[in-house]
Parts: C-alpha cells; structure tokens; sequence
C-alpha cells in the first residue's frame, strides 16, 4: 500500500489539522479570542495574545483530537472544550478521560490504540512519555502524555508530536525505542518566574536540537511557541537557535493558516 498524503495546518500554539489520507486529527484544542486571562493553579496565570489563525467551522470534520492534557487552559481552552463534541475520538491520559468522558480514551505512556474506519487506512497511535516541568513538579502539573503515529507504508518512520514536556529521560527513550520521520516538537521555553525563577515547563529550542540530534528525524516542526504570554522563547530567538544548529536544513516553520505537506 502507497503511504496516504500528510499535510498539516497550524492553527496557533499547540493547535493545527494533521491529515493523513482521509484522516483528519486535531492537536490540542485552542479556539478562544485572545485577551483571556487563563489560571493553571498554584498561583500561576497568563494570558493569551494571539486567536486562532482559521475558526473551527473552516477544519470540520474532525475524527480524532490528540490532546496532551486537559487541564490547561493553553492546551484545551473554553472554545476547545466546547467543541470537543464534534471532534470524534478524544486521545488523551488516562486521568483527562475520566474527567472528559464520552468519547475520550485515555492512554498509559507506551500504550497504544488504533483508529479505524472502513475505507482507510487504520492509525496506530502510541503515548509517549511527558514531564510537563522540572523534577518533583508533577503534583503541580498533572500527566501529560505525546502521541506516535503510524500506517500502513509510512516511510521514513513514525510521525512524533512531543506534547508539552521539557527535555529528561522520558523523551529520551523516544529514540530508544521509535523510529521517527517527523518530530513535531513542542516550544516556548515556559517558565512562571515566581514559581520557578528560571525552571522550565516545556523545550527551549536548544533542548529541542539535543533531543532531536538523538532522534534524527528527517523533518522537525516547532510548535507551540508563541500566542500566550508564558511562552517565553519566541519565534525569532528559536529561529536562530535551529538555524545555528547541524540540523538547520530538517526544520520545517508552518505559516498560520495555511496547510503544508509533510
């Protein structure tokens, strides 16, 4: 069987459309107009400055969400969550879809689960390890989880979203024990200064060459670097990171809006 056609759309922060043949995914739901104030507990907030670069109306039909987690406003916000309904499958952790219910099924990291339907072809979709901060921080963050995907005559290796993680051991094992084509990889450099001073709660773009050195991809696609005010790495300085570095000639920037092979 040939490999089905793979575009991807970004939306905005860790939002875009993956379609794979007929399939059509949706990262990390995020649809709300910017200006609102978001409160991730423990006395930390931001606030969104960037809407999404298409509504949601301009994606449907959407079949399955790939969502890292559910408990952070910049990774499932109001509008998204509203609109999970008429999304299809929900994949997520094991605690998210016990609070979502319905439709979601929630996964152990290195579990797996596989869409289906008839007349296409069928997704395997393995979690991945996350550890959305620095050690110790998971009473405060929560689970999180990355997805894996993989088809029938996939060439060059799984298609790899990363999910709100920092760079440990956990992703580390990524390359152990995957093959993979394209790395989408999850951005920002998040840091709540009172909390943390300079602890991060995501990659940097550095982290994201030492992890994707190990990874070797053929492609690399950033996302989830800019639209909220705790990013704290932007664009232009994680251009310049990626375009210093021996892997400059695999990354891939995605235009808001627009689909884009893969």
């Amino acid at each position: 069987m040939s490999s089905p056609e793979v575009r991807i759309t970004y939306i905005g922060g860790p939002t875009a459309l993956l379609e794979i043949g007929p399939w059509r995914l949706l990262t990390d739901p995020t649809f709300d107009p910017p200006g609102k104030r978001y409160f991730f507990g423990w006395g930390t907030a931001s606030r969104k400055l960037q809407g999404p670069a298409l509504p949601f109306e301009a994606l449907e039909p959407v079949d399955a969400v790939l969502l890292s987690h559910d408990h952070h406003g910049d990774n499932l916000d109001p509008a998204g969550r509203a609109l999970l309904p008429r999304m299809g499958t929900v994949l997520t952790t094991v605690p998210g879809a016990r609070r979502l219910g319905g439709a979601a099924r929630g996964l152990e990291p290195w579990a797996t689960t596989v869409l289906e339907a008839e007349g296409r072809p069928a997704l395997e979709i393995t979690a991945t390890p996350c550890r959305h901060g620095p050690p110790g921080s998971h009473p405060i963050v929560g689970d999180v989880i990355g997805f894996a995907l993989r088809w029938e005559g996939q060439t060059g290796g799984a298609l790899w979203i990363s999910g709100d993680t920092v760079l440990y051991d956990g992703v580390r094992e990524v390359a152990r024990r995957l093959e993979v084509g394209t790395a989408i990889v999850h951005l920002g450099g998040v840091r709540f200064a009172w909390l943390s001073g300079p602890l991060r709660y995501t990659m940097t773009a550095q982290d994201a060459v030492e992890l994707c050195a190990l990874l070797d991809p053929e492609r690399i696609v950033p996302l989830h670097f800019e639209g909220w005010r705790h990013f704290r790495e932007p664009r232009a300085q994680a251009e310049r990171v990626l375009r210093s570095s021996p892997l400059a000639d695999r990354v891939l920037w995605l235009e808001r809006g627009l689909a884009t092979p893969l």
